[in-house]
């Protein structure tokens, strides 16, 4: 299954707010279905693997960028808060199918990684309201918050050839010292998100 297209009738209802940010967007795909898998490169130090993974080698990894803001139930949440520990972050939207495909994975190894020092952090994206991704995470029992981010602003803070993500879903890992350690583009199955983090938890 691949990664979701935006609803149009989305699109259209938030046409003015978006049209400040639209051309950065579609530079990074965000709403299109497109796989937007990289290969590695001089320029970029990642290595596209099986499945759709991309990885960096420790030495080459850059820090994530600055994540903060309100989260879908309106309390204050900054990624950095988390640095010393494994965070795996996954932009997600209530509307899409590939979302809630792999929903049920990500609750379910977010709470076998907890006590190992893993944090899962959402980034919700596209949802016009609040209340659409609180619905989503109840129904789908999500044990960890998610940032609101309806117009993709966050996602425009990743650097241009760095592990960034490219569509919805996209899911990726941050190493305990805060850098990017691998990328995956489209929906997850269970056993493909422990192979992605448990590196990074194995990692002294």
């Amino acid at each position: 299954m691949s990664a979701c297209r935006v609803p149009r009738r989305l699109a259209s209802s938030r046409r003015t707010t978006l049209l400040a940010a639209g051309a950065a967007l579609a530079a990074l795909t965000l709403s299109a279905c497109g796989e937007g898998t990289s290969g590695g490169s001089e320029q970029t130090q990642f290595v596209q693997g099986e499945g759709g993974v991309a990885t960096v080698a420790k030495k080459d990894r850059k820090p994530v960028p600055a994540l903060s803001g309100e989260t879908t139930r309106g309390e204050k949440l900054d990624v950095a808060a988390y640095k010393g520990k494994v965070v795996v972050l996954n932009v997600w939207g209530s509307w899409c199918g590939p979302c809630i495909a792999e929903a049920a994975n990500f609750a379910k190894v977010a709470n076998e990684t907890k006590a190992k020092g893993v944090q899962f952090v959402g980034i919700n994206t596209r949802d016009s309201q609040q209340s659409q991704a609180v619905s989503f995470e109840d129904q789908h029992k999500m044990p960890y918050p998610s940032l609101f981010d309806p117009t993709g602003k966050l996602m425009l803070r990743f650097p241009k050839g760095s592990l960034n993500p490219q569509s919805i879903p996209s899911t990726i890992a941050v190493d305990r010292e805060g850098k990017i350690a691998a990328r995956s583009i489209g929906p997850l199955g269970e056993d493909e998100l422990r192979k992605m983090v448990q590196p990074l938890i194995d990692e002294k």
